[in-house]
């Protein structure tokens, strides 16, 4: 079920100061830059900036857990409690995301490969 976490998102209002900061925390350039999303990668470990996420109501990084069926897992996930915040999504490719919060209303993102 569970990859371990290796994407972390971090919501910023402006994504040029995101990404000269990110780029100089982090010692590389963005691999991806679009104008509302900018993505580094370090070792295993995938950081993206996003400009969606003030307005999503996230307040700081949100964590993704990579998962080899996200529809199972959202399943055994409400099974024990937690509740669907955001659906999954495709966001391009046949990524699909999804968000599930915990009974103390924590974030957890879960991703699943194309």
């Amino acid at each position: 079920m569970n990859e371990g976490m290796k994407t972390v998102i971090y919501p910023v209002k402006d994504i040029a100061k995101g990404k000269e900061l990110f780029s100089t925390l982090l010692g590389v350039k963005p691999s991806v830059e679009l104008p509302h999303y900018v993505h580094f990668e370090v070792g295993d470990l995938k950081i993206g900036l996003s400009t969606s996420g003030h307005a999503q109501g996230y307040t700081g990084a949100l964590c993704y857990w990579d998962i080899d069926d996200i529809e199972q897992a959202i399943e055994e996930l409400t099974a024990v409690g937690a509740h669907i915040d955001q659906a999954p999504k495709d966001v391009g490719g046949g990524k699909l995301v999804a968000t599930v919060k915990d009974g103390d209303g924590n974030l957890i993102g879960l991703i699943q490969a194309a």
